[in-house]
């Protein structure tokens, strides 16, 4: 751990933590896993994808995120006849009344903002999610030459409808790689969704109550880096990612289910997103049950099905529950 970090300092940091968990808990009823996965990612300083069918709140969990953390908000709509520019932004000319000059100024678009959702981003065509690629990378978008430097911190959520794939553009790889996270939405119990329409009949939704600043959540993402993981859980999560593809795997489920593997960026994720869900459950090391718990969601969109899982129904889950009782500890 460095140095810079004192105990009094983590202590209050892990409090913060706790009542963002609360905040969001005050608007979201249930969804805990969900929830939970959705500060880890902002912890680590990734992007989530957020997959579920349409009225489960997936936009409301991305508001009551910004309102918590007091981060400026803004949602896009993907169409099919949305523009790399109406993302990113364009440039406009401009003419000086007093001189009568003219000359270009860049109008920024809706990326220049610290929580971005991008809402069914699945339905507009791959040169528009393209462009987020740079943003979500570099954390900058480039112009006519000049790089504009995005608010720190940038973090972009983007939502996947699973059931309606009629007129939809699939993220390729390169896209969905620039995700840390993908966290499905499940349906809730059916307290839960008594929960939900009471809630939502009765006088409207309420706001998230702030728990952190941005300053608090720049220092818990400085945090997170410094959280400890030991060799031999580094060579662990190493050994999971490599046992993805299929040319190296000794994993039975992993050669007969699996087309292609993650990549080394995988290991980086799972790490990080590791990392981060040990500081949100107060400890300052990763253990064994931190990367097991981050598998799925740190893989499910990196490793892709061969033809044959897909057509015999097997799921993904079902593929790393098998490596991860097959490839054993360092």
């Amino acid at each position: 751990m460095n140095n810079q970090w004192n105990e009094a300092d983590i202590a209050a940091l892990g409090e913060k933590v706790q009542a963002l968990r609360a905040s969001m808990g005050s608007v979201i009823v249930g969804q805990q896993n969900v929830i939970d996965s959705l500060i880890i990612s902002l912890l680590a300083g990734g992007h989530a994808l957020v997959e579920g069918v349409p009225g489960l709140g997936k936009t409301l969990l991305v508001k009551s995120l910004a309102q918590a953390t007091d981060m400026q908000f803004r949602r896009v709509q993907f169409t099919p006849d949305l523009m790399p520019s109406d993302i990113v932004g364009t440039e406009i000319l401009e003419e000086d009344a007093a001189t009568r000059r003219r000359e270009f100024r860049f109008q920024q678009g809706p990326v220049f903002t610290q929580v971005l959702l991008a809402d069914e981003i699945n339905r507009a065509p791959p040169k528009t999610q393209s462009a987020l690629l740079e943003a979500m990378q570099e954390r900058a978008v480039t112009f006519a030459g000049h790089t504009h430097p995005l608010p720190r911190p940038f973090f972009v959520l983007a939502t996947q409808n699973p059931i309606e794939q009629a007129g939809t553009y699939p993220l390729p790889e390169a896209q969905l790689d620039r995700f840390l996270l993908r966290i499905d939405v499940g349906y809730p119990s059916e307290d839960e969704e008594m929960a939900m329409v009471s809630n939502t009949t009765h006088g409207g939704l309420k706001d998230a109550p702030a728990a952190m600043d941005v300053a608090t959540l720049l220092r818990l993402q400085a945090l997170v880096r410094d959280i400890e993981i030991g060799e031999h859980l580094l060579r662990h999560a190493t050994r999971l990612v490599r046992a993805t593809r299929p040319a190296d795997s000794h994993v039975e489920a992993v050669k007969k289910h699996v087309g292609w593997g993650a990549g080394p960026r995988a290991g980086q994720a799972l790490v990080l997103a590791s990392k981060a869900r040990a500081l949100m459950h107060g400890r300052l090391a990763v253990t064994r049950e931190d990367i097991s718990a981050m598998l799925l969601p740190v893989l499910a969109h990196r490793v892709l099905r061969n033809f044959e899982a897909e057509a015999d129904g097997i799921a993904m889950a079902d593929i790393l529950a098998q490596l991860l009782d097959q490839v054993r500890p360092a």
